[in-house]
């Protein structure tokens, strides 16, 4: 009799173009926010009011752009990286429609790329993900790699193919769900006075505060997010493992670095896209994550005049503040104290 249960996908049943229907579904609640403040203390207006949302055209308070990744994130993981050594990167990650309360998400990946690695024991498999909602509009578009185990290191290794990737996504291709109304934009509330305009390119912020990961609370975010990659909740397997303990998942310390993010970028309003991302070192309990961004740089909206994007670089380091820091060149080898490279696209009022 076949088994019943599944142990998930190895490298080795991965198929280039393999399409992937994600189980399950998950109605966005009330809950679900309150559980990502208390465990990230985000304090972004937007998210937190929603008659502050309504002014921006909104019918609610939406999700914060990063618990709508980690919603459809966490449906791939079972399918796709359930047996993973570290997930890798992300590219080409297009935020669309906000995600609120009530919503119902559904997550599905295909397969662009894999690639054996010279251990024998692992390869790379490259997968878009995209989740959408109930009216079937996308709510993210993403590519991310993950270095996966395999089941029989003496399987046959499939042909190389490695997708390229996109460097960015166009400005032209970023959404904006935000409006500025006839009242214009409460910079009091939000709880900074800085806007679009006031930003320089080159300009490196220090976010100042630290926050130390606790078992609890990401063990808390791995299954939250119903995220069940072994490397990250299974201590009994871990122990044996690279480095004999759960690693952090990686959208944990996103979620760090953009709760840390608000002092000093208070008006993002929401993140339109992650150009690339790469999780440097991982992360473990006990490790107190800083954060710094830079500023790459400044791009009006076609056909807006309220609000523009700033394309933003953040570094997460552990045990070193930011102020401490010396700088990170990405293409150089990185600092030992960096465990987050990211570029992203912030949507941000502008001056009236």
């Amino acid at each position: 009799m076949a088994t019943k249960t599944r142990a998930g996908n190895f490298f080795e049943d991965f198929r280039l173009g393999q399409a992937i229907v994600h189980a399950p579904p998950r109605t966005v609640t009330v809950g679900d926010v309150a559980a990502y403040t208390a465990l990230f203390g985000g304090r972004f207006a937007v998210n937190s009011s929603d008659p502050f949302a309504r002014s921006l055209g909104l019918p609610g308070a939406p999700l914060d752009s990063m618990l709508a990744f980690h919603l459809v994130f966490g449906r791939t993981v079972a399918d796709v990286s359930l047996n993973a050594v570290a997930n890798l990167g992300y590219a080409g990650c297009r935020f669309g429609v906000p995600l609120f309360p009530g919503d119902t998400l559904v997550s599905d990946s295909r397969v662009i790329g894999l690639k054996a690695n010279r251990d024998g024991k692992t390869g790379v498999v490259y997968v878009q993900s995209t989740g959408v909602n109930q009216h079937g509009q996308t709510v993210l578009d993403y590519m991310r790699w993950v270095m996966v185990r395999k089941r029989d290191p003496e399987a046959p290794n499939p042909e190389a193919v490695v997708p390229e990737l996109p460097p960015s996504v166009p400005v032209a291709d970023l959404h904006c769900p935000f409006v500025v109304g006839p009242a214009g934009y409460d910079t009091a509330r939000a709880g900074s006075e800085f806007l679009w305009d006031d930003y320089a390119v080159g300009e490196r912020i220090d976010h100042i505060d630290g926050t130390t990961i606790e078992e609890a609370e990401h063990m808390l975010a791995t299954r939250l997010y119903q995220n069940t990659a072994k490397v990250h909740f299974n201590q009994h397997v871990e122990r044996e493992g690279r480095f004999g303990k759960r690693i952090v998942y990686g959208g944990h310390v996103i979620s760090i670095a953009r709760a840390l993010s608000y002092n000093g970028l208070a008006n993002g309003l929401g993140i339109a896209a992650i150009h690339g991302g790469k999780h440097v070192a991982p992360s473990f309990a006990g490790d107190t994550l800083y954060a710094w961004s830079e500023v790459l740089a400044k791009d009006s909206l076609p056909g807006r005049s309220d609000i523009a994007a700033l394309r933003i670089r953040t570094v997460a380091t552990k045990d070193r503040a930011a102020h401490d820091f010396p700088g990170h060149d990405s293409t150089a080898p990185a600092d030992p104290a960096v465990v987050l490279d990211i570029d992203y696209s912030l949507l941000m009022p502008r001056r009236a």
